[in-house]
């Protein structure tokens, strides 16, 4: 890969931590904002509900961030790109779909399939 390739990825992964730590910062005001009180249960239920959505939107983002964090990191120690399985090169094409994948397309196939064949 080009280092126009990488400095493209590199800014494309810097844009997508800083608005994932923006939606965490975001989270946690709005948890620690002062507390409402409903005095209909299915309000409170609905407040709960909707928090507990949050919550868990919030902990996929988490695990992104450390993906995003890995593959930057990634990028530094000249591996980004790189199939963690097969070592042959991940196309532009992959990479700008998910810039913090590890395996190419035929390896995350197969992956995907043997998962399938398993139950996963």
């Amino acid at each position: 890969m080009d280092e126009k390739d990488l400095n493209f990825f590199k800014d494309l992964l810097r844009q997508q931590l800083r608005e994932l730590l923006s939606n965490a910062d975001e989270t946690v005001s709005g948890m620690t904002a002062q507390k409402e009180n409903f005095p209909d249960p299915t309000d409170r239920a609905t407040l709960e509900s909707d928090r507990n959505f949050i919550l868990r939107i919030r902990d996929r983002e988490h695990k992104l961030i450390n993906k995003v964090k890995k593959a930057l990191d990634r990028i530094d120690d000249s591996t980004f790109g790189i199939c963690e399985k097969c070592g042959e090169n991940i196309s532009v094409e992959r990479l700008k779909a998910r810039p913090v994948t590890t395996l190419c397309i035929d390896c995350k196939t197969k992956e995907e399939k043997f998962e399938k064949s398993l139950g996963l």
